[in-house]
């Protein structure tokens, strides 16, 4: 005859869990309130081991325990103020899962160096078990892509997506040093640092054909100024004119090409010619720059006309019982 022993079932890990239920159900017949609340308080208490155990589950994962700790018993009251007791489930089935969706969510939301989409979390997660289950040793070379979205279910394009989500969990600093290097080589060395000149290119790029344009005497004064570094003085010594009508010259040439630049920049250019600008106000090259008043009428133009009731600027007017005066 042959005696069958029955093997002794596993015990839970939560079997050594309080009986609480006569604090549920005294906590659904009370009204919200200060005992209602002590109530609650109380079962948490009771339940804080099995949070503890469930927080140690995680640990080592780049969180500390303290931390993990308080996340989980944070989700344990909210699992003790959503359980209702008229369902007839146990307390812990519906705690257990409450508990571990907080601390994952805690490790979705605040650890995570860059932010990820859920979607992509979850695939990296399903990539790295997938990687993790094909790696029989580390001496072998890791699995294919193809190798790990045949194991894993998931398209070739989703592997990608949750292999590239494998480096975004944490961030690597920029005061590290790089793989290899001796003598503190950071990562922070490798990069780049702003240009000037490539401005610079920029500018003389913009101001090049307005430049051309301008009237030779006006480019022959910039050039002495500016590249051959010469003062107004020697300038205008060469060029038998006033070191005022130098100043003059230099000042309205270079506001007026940097308003057509920044008209430029601006879109609203009006094509006008700088060279015909600069002429047109530059006057004569006497001593002190100015042009003299017979210049204007000695163009060719007629004076206006002028409007009713409009005195003369300049002439002679007649008073009655006595002789022309000027005006």
């Amino acid at each position: 005859m042959t005696v069958r022993t029955r093997t002794p079932r596993a015990r839970h890990p939560h079997d050594d869990a309080p009986d609480t239920s006569g604090e549920f159900r005294r906590i659904a017949e009370l009204p919200e309130g200060p005992e209602k609340e002590e109530l609650r308080q109380n079962v948490v208490r009771a339940w804080m081991p099995m949070a503890g155990r469930l927080a140690r589950h995680f640990r080592n994962r780049g969180e500390a325990l303290e931390d993990l700790e308080q996340v989980a018993a944070l989700g344990l009251v909210k699992a003790v103020a959503r359980y209702d007791i008229s369902r007839g489930c146990a307390f812990e089935s519906f705690a257990v899962p409450t508990i571990v969706g907080e601390i994952k969510r805690h490790f979705r939301d605040h650890m995570w160096g860059l932010h990820v989409p859920r979607r992509v979390q979850e695939l990296r997660n399903r990539v790295r078990t997938s990687q993790r289950e094909l790696t029989s040793s580390l001496d072998e070379p890791g699995p294919t892509v193809r190798q790990i979205a045949d194991h894993s279910g998931l398209s070739e394009e989703d592997v990608l997506v949750g292999m590239e989500a494998l480096e975004s969990y944490s961030t690597l600093s920029l005061d590290s040093e790089l793989p290899g290097a001796d003598d503190g080589y950071s990562l922070s060395d490798t990069l780049g640092t702003p240009e000037p000149g490539y401005d610079h290119v920029v500018a003389r790029e913009a101001v090049k054909p307005r430049l051309r344009r301008l009237p030779e005497r006006e480019q022959r004064i910039l050039y002495l100024r500016f590249f051959c570094d010469m003062t107004q003085s020697r300038i205008a010594e060469q060029l038998g004119i006033s070191q005022m009508h130098v100043s003059r010259l230099i000042s309205r040439t270079c506001d007026r090409i940097q308003r057509d630049v920044e008209d430029v920049e601006a879109g609203t250019d009006t094509g006008s010619d700088v060279g015909s600008d600069i002429g047109s106000g530059s006057g004569g090259e006497g001593g002190d720059g100015r042009a003299s008043a017979g210049e204007g009428a000695g163009a060719g133009t007629a004076p206006a006309g002028r409007r009713r009731g409009q005195r003369p600027a300049r002439g002679r007017r007649r008073v009655p019982g006595r002789a022309p005066v000027a005006a």
